[in-house]
């Protein structure tokens, strides 16, 4: 669960949510839109990615309206912003704007760690949104969960949940609170393996999302993971696909909010946001190898190889490299 601050105001005026667990930074975000919606319902919320934000660009949002209307504006990956618009927001944190709450989304390390000074000097509330990669934190995060959701959930149960649905939050996030309204009383061992034992064909999705988003190791290991309890591997080779695919469908579509995009590529607004996020490193000729290495894949493990496993794992590997070829 995400660490903050003393200062929990989600409308003070600069919130800096840190560290790469892209789940808890969407949540920092949404508490901050929701308590400004409560406040005004017309909020106008601006979302953008480092790229979006040029010098001159934050000055222009963050100006005085004619209506003096409340302002969300998000950065995202702000350790990536160009030296001149980071001397904007620098400048914009010694005097920032009333009404207008300004959300920066920042990776943590080394790099852009002068922006991440400068805002903690100046007071910023913060919000710690580590990567969890020990399976003791993804457990203590499904407890969380269900705190958070007002029921109660046995040891077991928890731990159950993790062995079932893998390391991506959001699925368990989504897991715990199905659980939640299907179950009534104390959520068991047993309950948990009515539910999802049987159900680790998620995990092809997990191996997908890794591979897409160039952590080759991570997917290599969720793949034996997967292969080790069961999944088919054409299941996997499916979700391989559909994630490639997703990627070259949203690549060549026209910018648009996440809704607009959502109908035009037959995908729900959460998936856009995924994608998004995961195509960062992708060229069309990255796409193009990553097709052919799920094609070629699909083929192994449905008898035109001798070893489906190594057919999977080689695809996987290609994929990886693939979605850096941007950053290669």
């Amino acid at each position: 669960m995400a660490k903050k601050t003393v200062n929990d105001d989600p409308l003070a005026p600069v919130t800096l949510a840190v560290g790469q667990e892209e789940l808890l930074l969407d949540r920092a975000v949404q508490v901050v839109v929701a308590a400004a919606k409560a406040a005004d319902a017309d909020t106008d919320v601006r979302d953008l990615a480092s790229d979006q934000l040029q010098p001159g660009t934050l000055a222009e949002l963050t100006s005085p309206s004619l209506f003096a209307e409340r302002k969300v504006v998000v950065v995202r990956n702000a350790q990536d912003l160009s030296a001149d618009t980071v001397k904007d927001v620098k400048a914009y944190l010694g005097a920032p704007a009333e009404e207008i709450t300004l959300v920066l989304l920042h990776a943590g390390g080394a790099k852009g760690k002068g922006l991440l000074d400068a805002a903690r000097k100046a007071g910023a509330r913060e919000v710690a949104c580590p990567k969890m990669t020990k399976p003791g934190d993804r457990l203590a995060f499904v407890r969380g969960e269900f705190r958070t959701l007002g029921r109660s959930a046995t040891p077991e149960a928890c731990q159950a949940l993790v062995d079932a649905i893998g390391s991506d939050l959001r699925e368990l996030a989504s897991a715990a609170s199905q659980l939640v309204a299907d179950v009534e009383g104390t959520i068991d061992e047993a309950v948990v393996g009515r539910y999802y034992t049987g159900r680790a064909e998620a995990s092809s999705f997990e191996v997908a999302d890794r591979a897409v988003e160039g952590r080759a190791a991570e997917a290599l290991e969720a793949l034996r993971w997967s292969l080790a309890t069961g999944v088919a591997p054409v299941l996997i080779t499916s979700a391989l696909a559909q994630g490639v695919r997703a990627i070259g469908k949203l690549s060549s579509a026209r910018g648009g909010r996440p809704g607009d995009l959502a109908r035009e590529l037959g995908m729900p607004p959460w998936k856009i946001d995924r994608v998004r996020q995961q195509m960062r490193g992708w060229t069309p000729d990255g796409v193009a190898v990553a097709l052919r290495a799920v094609a070629e894949a699909d083929a192994g493990v449905k008898g035109g190889g001798d070893d489906p496993e190594y057919a999977l794992e080689k695809a996987v590997v290609v994929i990886a490299r693939a979605a850096r070829s941007r950053r290669g």
